[in-house]
């Protein structure tokens, strides 16, 4: 599918963490504190750390009954540590939370949220976080004229975490809209893509070349690198 020919939207949603703000450095740089925090076992391959707490986290994430991000995350790494033979602290937790909390947004994203909300553009991120968590990076997306973002819809308001559906119904729910009144600009194939090909809205990849992968069965409606990619390509559209 592309999005020639379809209609402009009302609202524009966003995947947060990858997407506006920079998951992967940021990430890196908590769970390095932590691993600095257990005296820097030397045998530890950061990366693979990662790569497991992710496993453990998404597990979670849909395991009933639901539970905060802050719960699951801190599961999934207590986890993660124990599949390393390293003993979890009661800090790890506030470690990862805070430092995702304080993840800058890439340096492209706030002029190109501001130059597509003076397009007309409403903004609404729809993320698989808690309220608290989110509130920090929500600062960071603003300009000294005030926020670029006009809503923001979390798991912890929807009871469910990506890429189920709930939470997708739940944020159009929410912003008044249906689903052919908005387009999804994301860069997890694993948990966007999966919900936009399940549910049929249209969708954005931004690609930034970390290597995650499409998945075999959906093709998002355009793919570009950067966020300010994004208002040219409307612009093309004539939206």
């Amino acid at each position: 599918m592309s999005l020639q020919h379809t209609p402009r939207p009302k609202w524009l949603t966003f995947d947060c963490y990858g997407t506006l703000i920079q998951w992967d450095e940021g990430l890196q740089r908590a769970v390095d504190t932590i691993l600095r925090n257990k005296g820097n076992p030397a045998s530890i391959d950061t990366g693979r750390l990662i790569e497991v707490y992710d496993r453990h986290e998404h597990r979670l994430e849909q395991t009933p009954p639901h539970r905060n991000f802050r719960t699951v995350a801190g599961e999934g790494l207590r986890l993660a540590l124990e599949e390393f033979d390293l003993e979890p602290a009661p800090d790890d937790i506030a470690v990862l939370t805070q430092g995702i909390s304080a993840m800058p947004p890439f340096r492209e994203v706030v002029p190109a949220l501001r130059r597509l909300q003076a397009m007309g553009f409403r903004t609404c991120i729809v993320s698989n976080t808690d309220d608290d968590i989110i509130a920090g990076n929500v600062a960071q997306l603003a300009d000294a004229t005030g926020p670029c973002i006009d809503r923001v819809i979390t798991a912890q308001q929807a009871g469910a975490y990506k890429p189920a559906r709930r939470l997708f119904d739940y944020a159009h729910e929410q912003l008044g809209v249906t689903k052919e009144e908005v387009v999804h600009i994301c860069a997890s194939p694993h948990l966007d893509h999966a919900a936009a090909r399940d549910i049929g809205f249209r969708c954005v990849w931004v690609d930034r070349g970390t290597g995650r992968r499409l998945l075999p069965d959906y093709t998002p409606d355009a793919i570009v690198h950067t966020l300010d990619e994004v208002p040219t390509l409307f612009q093309t559209l004539d939206w």
